[in-house]
Protein backbone atom coordinates (compact mmCIF):
# COMPACT_ATOMS: atom_id res chain seq x y z
CA UNK A 1 0.00 0.00 0.00
CA UNK A 2 2.76 2.25 0.72
CA UNK A 3 4.12 1.88 -3.10
CA UNK A 4 1.17 2.38 -4.26
CA UNK A 5 1.04 5.91 -2.72
CA UNK A 6 -1.25 5.56 0.14
CA UNK A 7 0.20 7.69 3.08
CA UNK A 8 0.57 5.43 6.53
CA UNK A 9 -0.95 6.57 9.95
CA UNK A 10 1.21 3.67 11.45
CA UNK A 11 3.41 1.16 9.78
CA UNK A 12 2.43 -2.76 10.09
CA UNK A 13 6.04 -3.07 12.00
CA UNK A 14 4.19 -1.17 15.00
CA UNK A 15 0.58 -3.15 14.53
CA UNK A 16 1.71 -6.66 14.81
CA UNK A 17 0.94 -7.65 17.91
CA UNK A 18 -0.74 -11.16 18.66
CA UNK A 19 -1.61 -12.79 21.85
CA UNK A 20 -4.05 -11.63 24.52
CA UNK A 21 -0.79 -10.85 27.04
CA UNK A 22 0.97 -9.42 24.35
CA UNK A 23 -1.93 -6.95 23.47
CA UNK A 24 -2.00 -5.59 27.22
CA UNK A 25 1.15 -4.25 26.98
CA UNK A 26 0.83 -2.16 23.66
CA UNK A 27 -2.81 -1.07 24.95
CA UNK A 28 -2.18 2.50 25.13
CA UNK A 29 -0.57 2.79 20.94
CA UNK A 30 -3.35 1.35 20.23
CA UNK A 31 -5.59 3.96 21.79
CA UNK A 32 -3.59 6.98 20.39
CA UNK A 33 -3.59 5.62 17.09
CA UNK A 34 -7.50 5.31 16.99
CA UNK A 35 -7.38 9.05 18.20
CA UNK A 36 -5.49 9.91 15.37
CA UNK A 37 -7.63 7.49 13.17
CA UNK A 38 -10.57 9.95 14.45
CA UNK A 39 -9.85 13.04 13.78
CA UNK A 40 -8.30 11.99 10.36
CA UNK A 41 -12.32 11.42 9.59
CA UNK A 42 -13.27 14.17 10.70
CA UNK A 43 -10.07 16.12 9.28
CA UNK A 44 -11.05 14.84 5.60
CA UNK A 45 -14.11 13.27 5.72
CA UNK A 46 -13.30 10.45 3.55
CA UNK A 47 -16.62 8.83 1.49
CA UNK A 48 -15.35 5.38 1.84
CA UNK A 49 -13.74 3.24 4.68
CA UNK A 50 -11.68 -0.06 3.78
CA UNK A 51 -10.77 -1.65 6.93
CA UNK A 52 -8.17 -5.17 6.35
CA UNK A 53 -8.51 -7.57 9.02
CA UNK A 54 -7.17 -6.77 11.80
CA UNK A 55 -9.96 -6.85 13.81
CA UNK A 56 -9.40 -5.86 17.63
CA UNK A 57 -8.57 -2.52 15.90
CA UNK A 58 -10.39 -2.24 12.76
CA UNK A 59 -13.98 -3.42 14.28
CA UNK A 60 -13.74 -0.38 16.62
CA UNK A 61 -12.91 1.41 13.50
CA UNK A 62 -15.54 0.55 11.52
CA UNK A 63 -18.13 1.33 14.02
CA UNK A 64 -16.77 4.71 14.45
CA UNK A 65 -16.84 5.10 10.59
CA UNK A 66 -20.10 4.33 10.48
CA UNK A 67 -21.10 6.73 12.90
CA UNK A 68 -20.56 9.60 11.03
CA UNK A 69 -22.52 8.38 8.09
CA UNK A 70 -19.17 6.66 6.10
CA UNK A 71 -19.78 3.98 4.45
CA UNK A 72 -17.14 0.49 5.29
CA UNK A 73 -16.31 -1.90 2.64
CA UNK A 74 -14.44 -4.68 4.75
CA UNK A 75 -11.96 -7.26 3.17
CA UNK A 76 -10.56 -9.87 4.25
CA UNK A 77 -13.14 -10.23 7.07
CA UNK A 78 -11.94 -10.96 10.80
CA UNK A 79 -11.76 -14.67 11.91
CA UNK A 80 -14.66 -13.69 14.28
CA UNK A 81 -16.42 -17.84 13.63
CA UNK A 82 -13.10 -18.69 15.56
CA UNK A 83 -13.93 -17.04 19.03
CA UNK A 84 -16.77 -14.93 20.21
CA UNK A 85 -19.02 -16.15 17.51
CA UNK A 86 -21.38 -12.92 18.57
CA UNK A 87 -19.13 -10.47 16.56
CA UNK A 88 -20.48 -12.05 13.47
CA UNK A 89 -23.30 -9.62 13.38
CA UNK A 90 -21.50 -6.86 15.20
CA UNK A 91 -19.55 -6.90 12.32
CA UNK A 92 -22.40 -7.36 9.48
CA UNK A 93 -23.92 -4.47 11.18
CA UNK A 94 -20.39 -2.33 11.14
CA UNK A 95 -19.90 -2.92 7.52
CA UNK A 96 -22.31 -2.20 4.32
CA UNK A 97 -20.32 -5.00 2.43
CA UNK A 98 -17.79 -7.61 2.79
CA UNK A 99 -15.42 -9.29 1.04
CA UNK A 100 -14.21 -12.51 2.20
CA UNK A 101 -11.44 -14.42 1.42
CA UNK A 102 -12.04 -18.30 2.72
CA UNK A 103 -14.81 -20.07 0.77
CA UNK A 104 -16.91 -21.41 4.16
CA UNK A 105 -17.51 -17.55 5.21
CA UNK A 106 -19.53 -16.28 2.74
CA UNK A 107 -22.29 -18.08 4.11
CA UNK A 108 -22.05 -18.05 7.71
CA UNK A 109 -21.76 -13.64 7.03
CA UNK A 110 -24.67 -13.73 4.94
CA UNK A 111 -26.80 -16.22 7.41
CA UNK A 112 -25.94 -12.98 10.12
CA UNK A 113 -27.41 -10.64 7.23
CA UNK A 114 -24.18 -9.25 5.98
CA UNK A 115 -24.01 -8.33 1.99
CA UNK A 116 -20.94 -10.39 1.48
CA UNK A 117 -19.19 -11.73 -1.34
CA UNK A 118 -16.49 -14.46 -1.48
CA UNK A 119 -13.37 -13.08 -3.46
CA UNK A 120 -11.15 -15.39 -3.46
CA UNK A 121 -7.87 -15.31 -1.72
CA UNK A 122 -5.20 -12.82 -2.35
CA UNK A 123 -2.70 -15.17 -2.33
CA UNK A 124 -3.68 -16.78 -5.98
CA UNK A 125 -2.97 -13.41 -7.06
CA UNK A 126 0.83 -13.77 -6.82
CA UNK A 127 2.90 -15.01 -9.77
CA UNK A 128 4.45 -18.58 -9.82
CA UNK A 129 8.11 -18.87 -9.47
CA UNK A 130 10.32 -16.57 -10.30
CA UNK A 131 13.24 -18.70 -10.60
CA UNK A 132 14.25 -21.94 -11.57
CA UNK A 133 14.80 -24.28 -8.78
CA UNK A 134 18.43 -24.61 -9.55
CA UNK A 135 18.99 -20.96 -9.61
CA UNK A 136 17.23 -20.38 -6.31
CA UNK A 137 18.69 -23.01 -4.27
CA UNK A 138 22.06 -22.30 -5.68
CA UNK A 139 22.14 -18.67 -4.60
CA UNK A 140 21.27 -19.80 -0.94
CA UNK A 141 24.39 -22.11 -1.08
CA UNK A 142 22.21 -25.11 -1.38
CA UNK A 143 22.49 -28.17 -3.74
CA UNK A 144 19.17 -28.35 -6.16
CA UNK A 145 19.85 -32.07 -6.22
CA UNK A 146 19.02 -33.03 -2.30
CA UNK A 147 15.43 -32.30 -0.51
CA UNK A 148 14.86 -29.10 1.13
CA UNK A 149 12.93 -28.86 4.49
CA UNK A 150 11.33 -24.57 4.42
CA UNK A 151 11.17 -23.54 8.14
CA UNK A 152 8.55 -20.55 8.82
CA UNK A 153 9.15 -19.59 11.85
CA UNK A 154 6.88 -16.39 11.90
CA UNK A 155 6.14 -12.72 10.28
CA UNK A 156 6.37 -10.89 13.83
CA UNK A 157 9.68 -10.81 16.37
CA UNK A 158 7.64 -12.29 18.90
CA UNK A 159 6.86 -15.37 16.90
CA UNK A 160 10.48 -15.75 15.76
CA UNK A 161 11.80 -15.55 19.50
CA UNK A 162 9.31 -18.85 20.08
CA UNK A 163 9.59 -21.07 16.99
CA UNK A 164 12.78 -20.35 15.79
CA UNK A 165 15.24 -22.40 18.31
CA UNK A 166 12.34 -24.74 18.06
CA UNK A 167 11.90 -25.52 14.48
CA UNK A 168 15.76 -25.48 14.20
CA UNK A 169 16.08 -28.52 16.83
CA UNK A 170 13.57 -29.91 14.63
CA UNK A 171 15.15 -29.81 11.86
CA UNK A 172 18.69 -30.86 13.41
CA UNK A 173 16.36 -34.26 13.77
CA UNK A 174 15.44 -34.65 10.72
CA UNK A 175 18.74 -33.84 9.18
CA UNK A 176 20.47 -36.82 11.67
CA UNK A 177 18.30 -39.20 10.07
CA UNK A 178 17.98 -38.35 6.85
CA UNK A 179 21.28 -36.72 5.59
CA UNK A 180 20.10 -35.38 2.01
CA UNK A 181 17.77 -33.07 3.55
CA UNK A 182 18.63 -29.30 3.98
CA UNK A 183 16.98 -27.01 6.25
CA UNK A 184 16.00 -23.63 5.14
CA UNK A 185 15.06 -20.62 7.60
CA UNK A 186 12.36 -18.57 6.04
CA UNK A 187 12.94 -14.45 7.25
CA UNK A 188 10.42 -12.28 7.83
CA UNK A 189 10.49 -9.05 6.35
CA UNK A 190 9.41 -7.53 9.16
CA UNK A 191 11.61 -8.96 11.75
CA UNK A 192 15.40 -7.22 12.73
CA UNK A 193 18.19 -9.37 11.25
CA UNK A 194 19.08 -9.81 15.28
CA UNK A 195 16.40 -12.57 15.32
CA UNK A 196 17.84 -14.63 13.35
CA UNK A 197 21.40 -14.05 14.94
CA UNK A 198 23.26 -17.25 15.52
CA UNK A 199 21.08 -19.41 13.37
CA UNK A 200 22.39 -22.77 12.20
CA UNK A 201 20.70 -22.77 8.71
CA UNK A 202 20.75 -20.36 5.64
CA UNK A 203 18.15 -17.84 5.80
CA UNK A 204 15.81 -16.49 2.50
CA UNK A 205 13.47 -13.73 2.69
CA UNK A 206 12.23 -14.90 -0.28
CA UNK A 207 9.53 -17.44 1.38
CA UNK A 208 7.28 -17.33 -1.50
CA UNK A 209 10.22 -18.46 -4.21
CA UNK A 210 11.48 -20.89 -0.59
CA UNK A 211 8.07 -22.61 -0.82
CA UNK A 212 8.08 -22.54 -4.65
CA UNK A 213 11.03 -25.48 -4.52
CA UNK A 214 10.82 -26.96 -0.98
CA UNK A 215 10.07 -30.11 -0.73
CA UNK A 216 8.09 -30.15 2.82
CA UNK A 217 7.76 -27.17 5.37
CA UNK A 218 7.20 -26.63 9.01
CA UNK A 219 4.91 -23.96 9.42
CA UNK A 220 4.05 -21.91 12.43
CA UNK A 221 0.19 -21.70 12.23
CA UNK A 222 -1.24 -18.69 10.01
CA UNK A 223 -1.46 -17.48 6.70
CA UNK A 224 1.66 -19.41 5.62
CA UNK A 225 -0.13 -22.30 5.54
CA UNK A 226 -2.33 -21.74 2.85
CA UNK A 227 0.96 -20.20 0.80
CA UNK A 228 2.11 -23.74 1.60
CA UNK A 229 -1.07 -25.39 -0.16
CA UNK A 230 -1.07 -22.80 -2.85
CA UNK A 231 2.67 -24.21 -3.62
CA UNK A 232 1.76 -27.71 -3.33
CA UNK A 233 4.08 -27.96 -0.41
CA UNK A 234 3.82 -30.50 2.01
CA UNK A 235 3.52 -29.42 5.51
CA UNK A 236 3.37 -29.71 9.89
CA UNK A 237 1.76 -26.81 11.39
CA UNK A 238 3.09 -25.61 14.88
CA UNK A 239 2.47 -22.81 17.39
CA UNK A 240 3.66 -21.34 20.76
CA UNK A 241 2.28 -18.56 22.65
CA UNK A 242 2.38 -16.64 25.72
CA UNK A 243 0.73 -19.63 28.45
CA UNK A 244 -1.72 -16.82 29.47
CA UNK A 245 -2.57 -16.15 25.87
CA UNK A 246 -2.88 -19.91 25.58
CA UNK A 247 -5.25 -20.64 28.61
CA UNK A 248 -7.87 -18.01 27.35
CA UNK A 249 -7.33 -18.93 23.80
CA UNK A 250 -8.42 -22.55 25.04
CA UNK A 251 -11.37 -21.28 26.86
CA UNK A 252 -12.28 -18.80 23.45
CA UNK A 253 -11.54 -20.12 20.61
CA UNK A 254 -13.90 -22.68 19.27
CA UNK A 255 -13.35 -24.16 15.48
CA UNK A 256 -12.28 -27.76 14.95
CA UNK A 257 -8.39 -27.07 13.56
CA UNK A 258 -6.24 -24.21 14.20
CA UNK A 259 -4.37 -24.06 10.82
CA UNK A 260 -6.18 -22.10 8.13
CA UNK A 261 -5.43 -24.84 5.75
CA UNK A 262 -7.28 -27.38 7.64
CA UNK A 263 -10.28 -25.15 7.63
CA UNK A 264 -10.65 -24.59 4.12
CA UNK A 265 -9.81 -28.34 3.49
CA UNK A 266 -12.68 -29.39 5.98
CA UNK A 267 -10.20 -31.78 7.37
CA UNK A 268 -7.21 -32.26 8.84
CA UNK A 269 -4.58 -32.65 6.44
CA UNK A 270 -1.89 -30.97 7.70
CA UNK A 271 -0.37 -32.36 11.49
CA UNK A 272 -1.23 -29.38 14.02
CA UNK A 273 1.40 -29.57 16.95
CA UNK A 274 0.61 -26.80 19.62
CA UNK A 275 1.88 -25.44 22.82
CA UNK A 276 3.73 -28.32 24.50
CA UNK A 277 2.95 -30.70 22.06
CA UNK A 278 5.43 -28.81 20.00
CA UNK A 279 8.73 -30.89 20.38
CA UNK A 280 11.37 -31.50 18.36
CA UNK A 281 11.23 -34.87 18.72
CA UNK A 282 7.43 -34.54 17.64
CA UNK A 283 7.75 -32.02 15.04
CA UNK A 284 10.77 -34.30 13.51
CA UNK A 285 8.57 -37.88 13.46
CA UNK A 286 5.74 -35.86 11.59
CA UNK A 287 7.45 -34.15 8.89
CA UNK A 288 9.66 -37.12 7.90
CA UNK A 289 6.61 -38.84 6.01
CA UNK A 290 6.25 -35.91 3.80
CA UNK A 291 9.85 -35.88 2.51
CA UNK A 292 10.25 -37.57 -1.03
CA UNK A 293 9.57 -41.06 -0.75
CA UNK A 294 7.63 -40.60 2.39
CA UNK A 295 4.53 -42.60 3.17
CA UNK A 296 2.01 -39.92 3.80
CA UNK A 297 3.90 -37.65 0.65
CA UNK A 298 1.17 -38.25 -2.28
CA UNK A 299 -2.14 -37.73 0.35
CA UNK A 300 -0.55 -34.83 1.40
CA UNK A 301 -0.27 -33.45 -2.14
CA UNK A 302 -3.60 -34.86 -3.34
CA UNK A 303 -5.47 -32.78 0.01
CA UNK A 304 -3.52 -29.81 -1.07
CA UNK A 305 -4.68 -29.73 -4.58
CA UNK A 306 -8.45 -29.72 -3.13
CA UNK A 307 -7.55 -26.40 -1.05
CA UNK A 308 -6.28 -24.98 -4.24
CA UNK A 309 -9.34 -25.67 -5.99
CA UNK A 310 -11.64 -24.21 -2.82
CA UNK A 311 -9.67 -20.79 -3.19
CA UNK A 312 -9.95 -19.75 -6.96
CA UNK A 313 -12.10 -17.72 -7.63
CA UNK A 314 -10.24 -15.31 -10.49
CA UNK A 315 -8.23 -12.48 -9.37
CA UNK A 316 -8.35 -11.14 -5.88
CA UNK A 317 -7.62 -8.14 -6.07
CA UNK A 318 -9.40 -6.78 -9.28
CA UNK A 319 -12.44 -8.25 -7.39
CA UNK A 320 -12.31 -6.71 -4.53
CA UNK A 321 -11.40 -3.12 -6.47
CA UNK A 322 -14.32 -3.67 -8.55
CA UNK A 323 -16.56 -4.06 -5.45
CA UNK A 324 -14.61 -0.81 -3.90
CA UNK A 325 -15.81 1.36 -7.56
CA UNK A 326 -19.22 0.14 -7.44
CA UNK A 327 -20.05 0.85 -3.94
CA UNK A 328 -18.26 3.94 -4.52
CA UNK A 329 -20.50 4.56 -7.68
CA UNK A 330 -23.72 3.73 -5.57
CA UNK A 331 -23.17 6.52 -3.07
CA UNK A 332 -22.32 9.47 -5.85
CA UNK A 333 -25.75 8.57 -7.23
Amino acid sequence: MQDAGVELLAHTDELAVMGFAEVLRHLPFFVRLMGRVQRSFDDRQPDLVIPIDYPGFNLRLARRARARSIPVLYYIAPQVWAWHRSRIHGLARAADRLAVILPFEEELFREAGARVSFVGHPLLDLAAARESRGAFLEAIGLDPGRPVLALFPGSRAQEVARHLDLFQDAASLVTGSNPDVQPVIAAGGAVATEAYRGSGYPLTSDSWELLHHADTALVKSGTSTLQAALTGTPLVVAYRMHPVSFALARRLVRVPHIALVNLVAGERIAKELIQEQATPEALAAALRPLLPGGAERERALAALARVRAKLAIGEAGEEVAERVVALAAELVA
